[in-house]
């Protein structure tokens, strides 16, 4: 459907959105939703004390505190407290910045473009709620309804908004950061509007930056965006009040056309949780890798492959991911979190492929490098039945003249093979160690989140991710 210029024939979206950020109440959201919410959220925690340590989190942090600015927010991982909206920029940035945090998938197997929405959610809404001393029950609502709003206009945009060249995590996040920052801030009706007015105009990241430092930093400029988005809107800064829906609005200039039935009708139900559900990654890499990951990891603990009996490889996926996992021969290990060649190759030579696997050293492994020699990787002709977004199709031969094959369709971590509690609460420490953060800290870290809804003020939790004494 594409927008008309006659507002009046177009569905109210930016209304539609506004009402939902205001009046869902905790009980609307499903226990088992706001239970399985708090994996991800201990799962971005975990992230944003790894990411911390990154140089793109490093020059980010550099630069905050060059600013002496007043705040009382902290950026997890350093002794940094500083103002909120540069919090939310550097949290939401570390977050992202192994590309190893969760993604909410588009809800049709033939479209582009998944989200990374919890980590920009969740660092605008500490960011916010940090200084007002305000409950975990009132993050976790902001929370959910900031990260529904995000994966819901991600699902109604067109898939040109995706297939141009836009990063949806950029793009699209800033709805939602600005829709829990708002919330928490007890925006009304017309403040809300406006702040959405407002992030419409920080929407902003391109898809060619894959590979660097500023693809991360859409994550956190996201994050930002929101929290200042918010602020403002609540100092009587004015904005369209229709922003989403209007003919110069963000579906027209960002996609030319939208399905309203995304918002209109799947708001909260069922909730982007549950469907199409969020992904928590099992490697710190982009999520279409996974699936062939997860098949070769199998094949290996099976000793079907070996990797000095393997011969050559072919990898097949659809032309959307060959389009997104762009780094075919990386040169670095930012390149190499885009490349499934590389990434297979990591599965194939040292049987795993975690944050220690991800460095220029690596990348320039003779072993790996030998083996992405083997690797043939393109699209497949034609999307079949049954086929995801992530189906992958794999044949290995081996030396001995036989050949292995198979398909995948979901990765460990999605819904169809999930993490549990304790399983992500094992990466949360993998995260903690590789920034040496004090054991204690991680596991008080763990305790809270499990309990998210029972924190008095989340203070206490910010407290155990600060690097201050």
């Amino acid at each position: 459907m594409s927008p008309s210029t006659d507002t009046a024939e177009t569905p109210a979206v930016t209304e539609h959105l506004a009402r939902f950020i205001r009046e869902t109440a905790y009980d609307d959201i499903p226990a088992g939703v706001r239970d399985l919410a708090k994996a991800h959220i201990l799962d971005a925690l975990g992230l944003s004390l790894a990411g911390s340590t990154t140089p793109g989190s490093s020059i980010i942090n550099d630069r905050i505190a060059a600013l002496k600015c007043d705040g009382q927010s902290h950026v997890f991982g350093t002794d940094l407290v500083t103002a909120s909206q540069f919090a939310a920029l550097a949290n939401g940035s570390a977050i992202h910045a192994h590309d190893y945090d969760d993604t909410c998938p588009q809800h049709l197997a033939d479209r582009n473009g998944g989200l990374h929405a919890t980590g920009p959610v969740m660092s605008a809404a500490l960011a916010v709620a940090e200084p007002a001393g305000l409950s975990g029950r009132a993050v976790l609502e902001a929370f959910h309804v900031g990260v529904e709003v995000a994966c819901r206009i991600n699902h109604a945009v067109n898939d040109w908004h995706c297939a141009s060249g836009h990063h949806p995590s950029g793009t699209v996040n800033v709805f939602g950061t600005a829709a829990a920052a708002s919330r928490l801030l007890g925006a009304s009706h017309e403040t809300m509007l406006t702040a959405l007015g407002l992030a419409a105009s920080h929407s902003s990241g391109v898809r060619e930056n894959f590979g660097t430092m500023t693809k991360p930093y859409h994550a956190g400029h996201a994050a930002e965006g929101g929290v200042i988005s918010s602020e403002l809107a609540a100092r009587g800064f004015t904005a369209a009040q229709n922003v989403l829906e209007a003919p110069r609005g963000f579906f027209a200039v960002g996609g030319g056309s939208f399905d309203p039935v995304q918002v209109m009708d799947r708001l909260g139900g069922p909730w982007a949780f549950e469907d199409p559900g969020i992904w928590i990654k099992p490697h710190p890499s982009g999520a279409l890798n996974h699936a062939a990951m997860t098949l070769l990891r199998t094949w290996l603990r099976d000793g079907h492959v070996a990797a000095d009996k393997i011969k050559a490889v072919r990898l097949r996926t659809n032309s959307n991911v060959v389009n997104t996992l762009l780094h075919n021969r990386p040169n670095s290990w930012l390149e190499a979190k885009f490349s499934l060649p590389f990434n297979a190759a990591a599965i194939l030579v040292r049987g795993r492929a975690g944050l220690a696997e991800f460095t220029d050293a690596t990348v320039q492994d003779p072993e790996i490098q030998a083996m992405i020699d083997k690797i043939d990787y393109a699209a497949f002709d034609t999307i079949e039945d049954g086929y995801t977004n992530t189906t992958t199709l794999i044949e290995i031969d081996l030396t001995d003249g036989s050949t292995v094959s198979g398909e995948v369709h979901y990765p460990k971590g999605s819904p169809q093979d999930p993490m549990s509690y304790d399983e992500v609460a094992e990466k949360f420490q993998e995260c903690a160690d590789y920034a040496e953060w004090p054991k204690d800290k991680a596991a008080r870290i763990v305790d809270l989140v499990r309990d998210f809804e029972a924190i008095d003020d989340v203070r206490t939790l910010t407290a155990a991710l600060s690097a201050r004494a």
